[in-house]
């Protein structure tokens, strides 16, 4: 049978280069693009999306630097060996606490617990201490009570079904009444010199609350980004429907992270007892807001499943620095609270996609 043009076309379209059937395109053949225009598009597609990926990463440390440049022309204090050791010192336990607060976010929750768990630990530690319990079980008991706040906000959570804000509202003030009932009206004060050493010496020039809050940053970051567990969490923040209905084991994974919660909300407040020297019921409030603070400065998503741990301690780091330049100029506590509200509204509107929607409003204008 006579074959048609438009068969012998698609056969020499199709076939191997090679073959003997192989041979220029006749009749109605479409001719074939070199493979280069079409590579073209997608590597600048593939470069656009690594530079957008790039400034999105880099906005928190140009944030940063530009933080410290305002500082350091507002306050010629700013940049003295003894101001930039506080700036440290204090912002290793807002990132401590900014880690906590980004792993419960990060499922969609919230823990405003972590100040006052961290004045119990305070407490804590300080009674065992004096109490001449050995200090691996006073450190040790003291990490014990802090996840057991954490552990029983996630029952509540998971089993009471009270939503996070409600439960961890009610636990900062049974942490604090706690504290208060434990100190009986005194402060206790720590002399236990080897505890001093461990949460408030120095390693050289580095203190050691910075080498903890590294140390917790790694271990966080990696736990986050290449285990299961991790990918897990991100899932329940997305939707914790789908993730149960996929036989991801939800609740459980709720109930470790907010445990995980207030295991670190004891580890920031033996760092708090360690440079202060005592143990208080008093300490520790408003670090639930500075917590926050960081994490949604640091790029969380107070809607779940975005951010990192290293992004949420960057934030911490700006959150301490701008509280730092606040105190150099005198500023009273309570305009401070008033600009870190309005830091946490600036930093939700655009995670939120705040400066997409002005790009658009923009254009549109135009």
């Amino acid at each position: 049978m006579r074959q048609t043009g438009n068969e012998v076309d698609a056969r020499n379209v199709g076939g191997d280069a090679g073959s003997p059937q192989a041979g220029p395109a006749t009749g109605s053949a479409l001719p074939v693009m070199p493979t280069t225009e079409r590579t073209e598009p997608n590597r600048t597609t593939a470069t656009g999306a690594r530079v957008l990926d790039l400034l999105s990463r880099s906005y928190l440390f140009v944030f940063l630097a530009l933080t410290i440049v305002i500082g350091s022309a507002l306050s010629p204090f700013f940049f003295t060996t003894s101001n930039l050791n506080n700036i440290m010192l204090s912002s290793s336990i807002i990132s401590v606490l900014a880690v906590a607060q980004f792993m419960v976010i990060v499922t969609a929750g919230i823990d405003l617990s972590v100040g006052s768990v961290s004045a119990l630990a305070t407490v804590m530690a300080a009674l065992l201490l004096r109490r001449e319990v050995p200090l691996p079980v006073a450190i040790a008991g003291t990490l014990a009570v802090c996840a057991l706040a954490g552990l029983i906000n996630g029952g509540l959570i998971v089993y009471g079904r009270i939503t996070p804000f409600i439960a961890t509202l009610a636990m900062l003030s049974i942490a604090r009444g706690v504290a208060y009932l434990i100190q009986t009206g005194t402060l206790i004060v720590i002399e236990n010199d080897r505890f001093l050493k461990l949460f408030a010496g120095q390693i050289g020039s580095i203190p050691h609350p910075v080498v903890i809050f590294l140390l917790v940053t790694a271990v966080s970051a990696f736990v986050m980004r290449y285990t299961g567990y991790g990918r897990r969490l991100y899932a329940i923040g997305g939707n914790a429907e789908a993730a149960r209905l996929s036989g991801l084991p939800v609740r459980r994974d709720i109930l470790t992270v907010y445990t995980a919660s207030g295991f670190l909300a004891g580890l920031a407040g033996l760092m708090l007892a360690g440079q202060l020297s005592q143990g208080s019921s008093l300490v520790g409030q408003g670090y639930e807001l500075d917590s926050i603070a960081a994490a949604v400065v640091g790029g969380t998503s107070l809607f779940g499943a975005t951010g990192d741990p290293i992004s949420s301690v960057v934030g911490g780091l700006i959150i301490a620095t701008i509280g730092n330049i606040m105190n150099l100029r005198g500023i009273p506590s309570e305009p401070q609270l008033v600009i870190r509200g309005l830091l946490i509204l600036i930093a939700v509107f655009f995670t939120g996609g705040g400066g997409a929607r002005i790009l658009q409003a923009v254009r549109r204008s135009r």
